[in-house]
Order: C-alpha cells, then structure tokens, then sequence
C-alpha cells in the first residue's frame, strides 16, 4: 500500500488522470494479448490479459499504447548474484519513486548517462557513490554531468572491468576491479578493491517489447534505440494499425536520460493521434504535437552493440567461462556456447559432448530458442530478462557473427510470472493429485501406502524420461 502511495505522489500526472476520469489499475500487471489468428477466432476483439495479486481478468480496445519502457542489460560476473547487485533503472526507481533503496556505498558500472544520471539521483538521495567504471578508455556521457560527479568527489576509472563481487554469504562488502589493455585482458598488477554494498548496472537499456511482439508489431534490429525496437511512423504509429508506442519501449538512446521531455512530448503525440484516429480531436492538435517532438527528439543516437561486446570480453578475460550467464537456471557462459544440457540432469553422452554452435550452424542459423531449449538459458523465473541480451552477446562472440544476425527469441504469454492461483483460484480435487502421473500414462504415486517398491518404480520411471 505504501509503494502505491508513493507511485501516485511522486507522478502528477497520474493525479491529474483520475481527476479527468481515467481508470488507474494500480498494482496490476498485462500478462498477454491476444488478436484473433488462425488458432483463436472466437475473440470479439483485440484482448489484453491483465492481472493484479488474486485475479486475472481481458480488457478490450479500439487503440493501445504501449509504454511499457525499458529493462537494464545484465552483464554478469562473480557474485553479481549476491544481494545488492541491480540495474540503474530499478535503482532509480528504487530511490525516486519508492523511496525505499537502503544503499550506503555504491559503484556504478558504465560511464554513459544512464550510469551517470543513477550516480547523480544517489547522491542526491545521500548515497556515497564511490565509483564509476567503465572498460573504455574514456567517460562517455554528458562531460557537464562528469565534471559535478568529480567535483562530488566521485572516482572515475576508465579501461577497468569487473572480477567479481566480494562478501560474506550473500551481501556484497567489495568490489574488486582490474584494469584492461587495449585487447581488453587484465594488466598484471591492476587490480583494485572498491568496498561497497550496491553495485548499479549502467551499462545499457533495452526495450520492453513483449507485448509489441505478441501483438505482431515489426521489431528490427536498431542498435542505435537499443535493440529490437518498433519503428513507428510520426504519429508513433506501428505497423499494427491499432498500436501506438511512446517512450523507452519506441526504442531508447542517451540523450532521452537527460530530456525525459522527449518521452512525454511521445506520449502526447501517441495520445492525440490515436484520439484523432476515432475522431475524438481535431488534428490541428496532433500536427503541433509532432512539430514540438521533433524539435526535442534530434538526436538519433548511436550504435551501442560493439561497446557491449567489449563489455562482455573484457569480463570474460577477467572472469572466466565459469560464471554463471543465466541465474535463474545456473548456465554458465561456456556452456551455453558449448550447448550444453544442464548440470542436474546428469546427462554423459558423446554425441552431446560434440554438439556446439559450428554444429548446430549447420542446421542454420543459430538462435536463442534453440540454446534456450537444449540448455535452458533464459527458461527461468525471469523469463530471460536477466540473461536474453547476454546469450545474444556470447552467441554472436562464439560465431563470428554480429549481434544483429542472432534472431530474436520468441515471446509467449504469460510474458511474466504469475502465480497459477491468479490464472485459475480453484484448487484441485484430491483425486487429481493421487493420480497426477495418469498424465504421463504412468500411474505411480511415491507416498501411496503400503508400495514398497513406489520409490524404485519412480527412479527407473524418471531414468526412462531421461
């Protein structure tokens, strides 16, 4: 309830909605959409599958815009699962909108203006920001903001990585960085510990565009906005004629960090151009709105793949292929370019020690949904926004390929996690949970009474599954 609070006092602008009469659906969530297609007919119209903490419930709609924004790229490294690790745009909205980061000592990783603006809001918020890093040889964001950070006391280190994270159990007490050369290995003798308890993701932002794809909206590969990111026409209009988008999830790039202008003045174009569309204004107003955007929105922005490939082979060189890539499932970075089926499967085979990327480029091109399903990287609790962008990067270091030719990975609903008791709230009835494994054709139960032998029949059942 207090974080609601703070979402609304710390947004005019939704304040001023509810007074116009918009319904707010605080504390809910868009899990899916639907159109109809040759596998769903029946709809009476484009659908949004929406739910909140004990329901799920459709909404439809004439026109959507979607402002869904965008996530921080992780990059991971030794201990960047430990308690403390985050990216700057959940830090910042940790530290303005909620109020409720308890950080004291913290190191940024990345010098663009994403890293820089984060260091500004935290000390601003009375946080000791120690450090900035960055693996190229020279800052890259705002010089104005450098220069307050500096006079702040704020330490820059250029031409460092990360080694890993340091600390007792899961809390994090250090950092230790080392300095790279110009082929991006660790200089001997380079090495620092930076003592901390956060340390802040600044290396990049990417779109959120789940919901873009599931709704059919064309996403290229623009490295300049970020990613796979819609192309909208001037009105902020996609391909789908129903669909507009605003903000980070039209595509990202530095400058909008210090002109959040530009994301509203999207908005607002969004907003009247949708409302012109169904006659509902005049479009007097939708042509001054796009004049005033395109004043604001000059800078195209820059291409940002290569520099997040540096990134990742300066921690490679640092680090090791044995940190784990994807968290969630634990698949480490050599053996997702190694396709490797998981640990705990206990799996011993020669031809899978012999299946690797060369071999499965065979086949064609090498994408994410294959890796995906034969090692399980990106299969986890987040849904992959923790490691999508990071197998891309190894995918396309491990083939000599460009970041842009790995395919973008597939998106089904739910494109979050939701408890199944929010998607249905009936409990099942004890029969289905004494005999669950008729599913499989098998009926074994391991706790039925009086079936000594319950628990071989199940290791051999899960033997033969293997």
């Amino acid at each position: 309830a207090n974080m609601l609070q703070r979402i609304v006092a710390s947004n005019e602008g939704l304040r001023e909605a509810e007074d116009r009469g918009v319904e707010l659906m605080l504390g809910s969530y868009v899990w899916g959409a639907f159109q109809n297609s040759e596998n769903a007919r029946a709809l009476d119209g484009p659908m949004l599958g929406v739910a909140d903490d004990n329901r799920t419930w459709f909404i439809g709609y004439d026109r959507l815009i979607v402002a869904a924004g965008a996530r921080d790229l992780v990059l991971t490294f030794d201990g960047s699962d430990k308690v403390g690790v985050l990216g700057a745009n959940g830090a910042w909205s940790l530290m303005d909108r909620y109020q409720a980061l308890t950080a004291r000592r913290m190191v940024v990783l990345g010098s663009g203006n994403v890293g820089l603006k984060t260091a500004q809001t935290a000390l601003g918020r009375g946080i000791n920001v120690v450090a900035v890093v960055e693996v190229g040889p020279r800052v890259l964001g705002s010089p104005e903001l450098r220069g307050r950070l500096e006079q702040q006391g704020v330490r820059f280190y250029t031409a460092h990585t990360v080694r890993r994270a340091v600390g007792e159990g899961n809390e994090i007490e250090g950092l230790e960085i080392v300095e790279v050369g110009e082929d991006l290995t660790p200089v001997p003798g380079g090495e620092r510990l930076l003592e901390c308890d956060t340390v802040v993701l600044g290396i990049g932002l990417v779109p959120n565009v789940e919901l873009l794809d599931l709704l059919g909206v064309q996403l290229p590969f623009r490295s300049e906005k970020g990613g796979f990111a819609p192309a909208p026409d001037e009105w902020m209009r996609t391909n789908s004629p129903s669909v507009y988008v605003a903000g980070d999830a039209a595509g990202f790039h530095e400058g909008m960090v210090l002109d959040d202008e530009i994301a509203k003045a999207q908005g607002t174009v969004a907003g009247l151009a949708a409302a012109e569309s169904l006659g509902a204004v005049d479009s007097g107003s939708v042509h001054w709105a796009r004049s005033e955007l395109a004043r604001l929105d000059e800078e195209k922005g820059r291409e940002v793949h290569s520099h997040h490939r540096r990134w990742l082979r300066s921690l490679i060189n640092a680090g090791g292929w044995g940190v784990n890539a994807c968290l969630c499932e634990e698949v480490t970075r050599g053996e997702i370019v190694n396709v490797q089926p998981p640990r705990y499967v206990g799996w011993e085979s020669e031809q899978m020690k012999a299946r690797d990327l060369q071999t499965l480029a065979k086949d064609g091109p090498v994408d994410q949904d294959q890796i995906k399903r034969l090692t399980r990287a990106g299969m986890g609790y987040c849904q992959g926004r923790r490691c999508r962008e990071q197998v891309a990067l190894l995918l396309a270091e491990k083939a000599g390929t460009d970041v842009s030719d790995i395919p973008m990975p597939t998106y089904r609903p739910p494109v979050r996690p939701l408890p199944l008791r929010v998607m249905y709230a009936d409990d099942e009835p004890q029969e289905t949970r004494d005999h669950w494994t008729t599913w499989f054709g098998y009926d074994w139960h391991p706790t039925r009474e009086g079936d000594s032998s319950a628990g071989e029949r199940g290791l051999e059942w899960g033997k033969t599954i293997r």
